[in-house]
Order: structure tokens, then sequence, then C-alpha cells
């Protein structure tokens, strides 16, 4: 007796074809992964090193040029320590709130807490400021910023007045 095709028992023209849309689907994201496997990959580069920083002698006039302006370096110094602040260029570049200290000697400004270019020394050809006047409570206080700027930023040189021996001997 001949079975008859029934929804039970499919015969050979109803089997199933593997080109019905579910399985279309699957063998996509088979040969999607299978790709994502295989695929050549791209080696990362690193990127590319910052230029060398140098430690220098500056006078008060070289530093001035350091005040992030013209896509420069921010470098101010501190009791007589230069320090690169350029990744802080937020803060001491232009139109930063501490952007007066940018290519100055900012340590007078820094113990007494103001940012007012009153604190900076007029007199670039002059010597440094030798902040005798500060008591010990300022001093402490300076202490405690040059301590932060050592942790946090580059010391790339040493401000000298001009016409200080170290000046004539880099020339």
């Amino acid at each position: 007796m001949d079975k008859q095709a029934s929804p039970d028992h499919p015969d050979a023209t109803q089997v199933a074809s593997i080109g019905t849309p579910i399985n279309l689907i699957l063998i996509s994201l088979l040969a999607l992964l299978i790709y994502l496997r295989l695929r050549p990959r791209t080696i990362p580069t690193a990127p590319a090193a910052p230029p060398p920083t140098v430690f220098r002698v500056f006078t008060p006039p070289e530093l001035t040029e350091f005040d992030g302006t013209a896509n420069k370096p921010i470098y101010f110094a501190v009791r007589g320590q230069v320090f690169d602040v350029s990744p802080g260029r937020n803060f001491y570049g232009p139109g930063g709130p501490y952007a007066n200290f940018a290519g100055r000697d900012a340590s007078r400004g820094l113990a007494l807490g103001s940012f007012d270019e009153s604190m900076l020394t007029e007199d670039l050809q002059g010597p440094l400021d030798p902040l005798k006047d500060l008591d010990e409570g300022q001093m402490e206080a300076l202490k405690g910023w040059e301590e932060r700027f050592l942790e946090k930023y580059l010391v790339v040189g040493k401000l000298v007045p001009v016409g200080s021996e170290e000046v004539k001997e880099k020339k």
C-alpha cells in the first residue's frame, strides 16, 4: 500500500530544502564569523614619540618664548627649576586661568596664592627674584606647589639671570 504524503510523512518532493530563509541567515552568520576570524589584521602602530626634551639653561627673556603661543610648549619656573607644563595647556596656556605664568618665573605668585601679573618680575634683564621677603608659611606653600609640579611635570631646565656664568658656558 502506498503511503500518501501527509504533513506527518513528507515525500521526497516535500523535504525541506537548504535554501529556506532561516538556513540562509544561519549560513550568512557562519560565513561572517569565519571571515572575521580569518581576515588579515592590521598591526597597530605606536603613536609618534614627542621630540626629546633636553635639559637646558634658560634666562628670563629666553623663557618668555615658551608661553604656549604658536604651538610652542609651555614652560614656567618655580624656584629656579623650569617645568614643561604643556600637558596642562588648558590651565597654563593662552586663555587659561594661570596663563600669566606661562614663560615666566611663577614662584612669587604661587607662594602668595596670586595669579596677577603684578606677581611677575618686570625686569627680565635684572636679577632673579630672591623671594627673601616671603614668610615661612608662604615658603611652605611654594614648596608644596613645587612638589606637585615635580610629581606631575618634567623639569626641562634651570632658570638663571642674564649674564650668569652658566649662560656664558652654554654659548
